[in-house]
């Protein structure tokens, strides 16, 4: 029986672990050829093992996203051997400290834009082409409640989820008519990771929901398709 993602090609940020991880697991599970990028070489190989053990196929590219020229040379080595791009996960993020505006470390602020803002740019822009080549082309930017609704201690991070909202959906309105492309802005809700770990230190982790269901409503969209600047939030 034929996998609705055969022959198809997938890019996941941030996939060494987490929602990352699970959605290259279910992407590669429904056929698509994975590329999984993330700073730790590790974790991704672990991931990619997990789907070689499934009967999927995938390649790591071990790279830092806040150096855009990796992101160039990642999108030149990849446009090499595939002609396009079909799904796009954008879900790297940096979450920052918590911490009131007046004591917001100028450093790090500009530390969690460069990943969560300018690395996202740098992705739709060097995929751009690629992206277009696809017979429908989903991306799919992973978020947070916090981009749309303020809230105390999380300003950093808050404002650059909103920057990358407005980012994705202005991509969105830019190529609904031209092309194949459509845009997603996914907010995973609360869910077991390593970053919701350390925002909520406390919390007991069997409490949220784990990264598979998140990524199961992923791998949904990118198989079913979606229209304009799809919105919408898990659980």
């Amino acid at each position: 029986m034929t996998k609705p993602l055969a022959d198809k090609l997938a890019l996941v940020t941030g996939a060494s672990r987490g929602i990352g991880a699970a959605t290259a697991i279910a992407l590669g599970a429904q056929g698509a050829h994975v590329v999984l990028t993330a700073r730790t070489a590790a974790g991704l190989e672990a991931v990619e093992q997990a789907i070689f053990d499934a009967g999927g196929s995938a390649t790591i590219a071990p790279l830092d996203l806040a150096q855009s020229d990796s992101i160039a040379r990642l999108a030149t080595a990849i446009g090499e051997r595939w002609q396009a791009l079909d799904v796009m996960v954008l879900n790297a993020g940096m979450l920052g400290s918590l911490a009131a505006v007046p004591a917001i470390d100028a450093k790090e602020l500009a530390q969690v834009l460069t990943l969560n803002v300018s690395a996202q740019v740098a992705l739709i822009q060097s995929f751009d082409a690629m992206l277009r080549r696809s017979a429908g082309a989903r991306v799919i930017g992973v978020t947070s409640s916090v981009g749309r609704t303020p809230r105390a201690y999380w300003s950093a991070y808050g404002a650059s989820k909103a920057a990358f909202e407005t980012l994705l959906e202005a991509y969105g309105d830019e190529t609904a008519e031209v092309s194949r492309i459509r845009v997603a802005v996914l907010d995973p809700g609360a869910t077991r990771t390593k970053m919701r770990a350390r925002a909520y230190p406390g919390e007991d982790p069997a409490s949220v929901k784990a990264p598979e269901v998140v990524a199961e409503r992923i791998v949904t969209l990118a198989v079913d398709g979606f229209g304009v600047n799809h919105r919408e939030r898990v659980g």
